[in-house]
């Protein structure tokens, strides 16, 4: 679904913009949470809820459409997506060389900022085996560096982002503000919190390869020959739904649910002792953040995952159970039992997430609304780098 025809030829309304290849309906319930920005976007997802639009300035255009509309606009503040998501790198191009021709013509600046979750290297050669590849991806890194030395506010959403920015494209450009927020939730307001819960392990999210179901499903019957009351919920949808029903098959410890709505999911992590996402490297992708492990962290789980993701760190160093051979079941059956083992009562877990989302901590800094809402930098979970005050916004886009 699409909004309105009439908002398909205007600029955007705001002061502030977001620029979006894409527009699904997590974009949308987190707009109405964020800074107001008018949204200019090229796509919409499968799953658009145009019930959810009501009340947000979108603004559908293609790459070059989307340059005039921004230049024409009265856009002070404009979020890109970040330079490593190549797909999006032609479209912020286009935008910020009309924004340079504008302030060279009016003297109008902007200020252009970025929420920076990516921790993969999208231009490495080893699965480009074709020259025009090759050549796409020297392009792309060119563009992803132009549009790196325009950021004037950056924030890291974690450690890895920040180490692998580092790696590719070098340090933000001097004189940008730039911040750390760790792209942690709070306690979901349905969490009961409590002690220690029964020896339910829960597997959330896609039901494909590379969130590990496959290792998951040949690590369970080590994990109940070593603890016969344990139990394992698969909550998801996706092509391997009959490896995973095979495995509710052969083990009765473990149930199937195929794309359960919200209010069950919540049920079951609420009741659950250990949130599993075990997931794999690929050469093409690496999870970010995994929002499997946020939403099992805002309900008090202990979570059982890999070095992929880019939380791995702040896991690691909170009492979660994080393993780097991401293939192995036997690992996988030992982390689970660790986690399970350790009992670790749903309190203490909520106890370690901050007062304020992260994402929306980092809205706040980028938008320079550090003051109204957001936690000073000193706080837990938060801490600032680099010249200036400044701010953080998925991407995740996560």
């Amino acid at each position: 679904m699409t909004p309105p025809r009439s908002s398909r030829r205007r600029a955007p309304r705001l002061p502030a913009v977001r620029l979006y290849e894409s527009l699904r309906t997590a974009h949308l319930e987190r707009a109405h949470e964020l800074a107001p920005a008018s949204i200019v976007y090229r796509v919409t997802r499968y799953d658009f809820d145009a019930a959810l639009a009501e009340g947000l300035d979108l603004v559908p255009a293609g790459p070059v459409r989307a340059a005039w509309l921004v230049a024409r606009s009265e856009v002070e503040t404009l979020e890109v997506n970040e330079p490593l998501m190549t797909s999006s790198l032609p479209a912020t191009a286009l935008v910020l060389a009309a924004l340079a021709v504008r302030r060279r013509l009016t003297g109008r600046p902007t200020t252009v900022v970025s929420y920076l979750i990516g921790n993969a290297d999208p231009f490495t050669v080893a699965t480009a085996p074709r020259l025009r590849t090759r050549l796409r991806r020297r392009g792309e890194r060119v563009l992803a560096r132009a549009v790196w030395r325009r950021l004037d506010r950056v924030v890291y959403g974690t450690d890895a982002a920040r180490e692998t920015y580092t790696r590719l494209l070098g340090g933000p450009r001097s004189g940008a503000a730039v911040t750390t927020v760790p792209a942690l939730p709070t306690r979901h307001p349905q969490a009961r919190g409590g002690g220690v819960r029964p020896p339910a392990v829960t597997f959330l999210g896609s039901f494909v390869e590379r969130k590990g179901l496959r290792v998951l499903a040949a690590a369970w019957p080590l994990v109940v020959a070593a603890r016969p009351d344990a139990t394992l919920a698969l909550l998801g949808k996706g092509a391997l739904e009959q490896e995973a029903r095979a495995l509710s098959v052969a083990q009765p410890s473990v149930t199937v649910e195929v794309d359960p709505p919200r209010r069950r999911i919540h049920s079951v992590l609420d009741d659950s002792r250990v949130l599993v996402l075990w997931s794999q490297p690929s050469p093409t992708w690496r999870e970010q953040v995994g929002l499997p492990i946020v939403e099992g962290l805002s309900h008090g789980c202990t979570v059982v995952t890999t070095t992929e993701t880019g939380l791995a760190d702040w896991l690691t160093r909170h009492g979660h159970v994080v393993a780097a051979d991401a293939a192995s079941p036997e690992v996988l059956a030992a982390a689970i039992v660790e986690a399970l083992d350790a009992a670790r009562p749903a309190d203490e877990v909520l106890a370690d997430l901050p007062a304020r989302d992260g994402r929306l901590e980092a809205d706040d800094r980028l938008f320079g609304r550090d003051g109204e809402a957001s936690a000073p930098a000193s706080a837990p979970g938060a801490t600032a780098d680099g010249a200036g005050t400044g701010g953080p916004r998925d991407g995740a886009r996560s």
